[in-house]
């Protein structure tokens, strides 16, 4: 194992940590001015309809794709720039 690796994994782990916790954010906010309410249904919700439930997990989905491959990217390049290599 390189040393771009090593210095990757607790990155990485530090990184996925703050992702997960960013994208919570993002999808609460984003489901605020999409779905007019405070809380973004749970599948079990019975008051709720199939169409707002698909569209929750949908957007949240996304989002929590979207902030992780952006956190991972940052990641790797600023691994790249202490290190000089690209961790794989």
């Amino acid at each position: 194992m390189n040393k771009s690796r090593i210095a990757y994994k607790p990155v990485g782990l530090a990184l996925g940590v703050i992702s997960g916790m960013a994208a919570g954010v993002a999808f609460k906010q984003a489901w605020k001015v999409i779905g007019h309410d405070d809380d973004a249904p749970d599948a079990t919700d019975e008051d709720r309809t199939w169409r707002e439930i698909l569209l929750a997990a949908a957007l949240q989905g996304a989002i929590f794709a979207l902030v992780k491959a952006a956190v991972e990217r940052s990641g790797a390049t600023a691994v790249r720039r202490v290190t000089g290599t690209w961790p794989a």
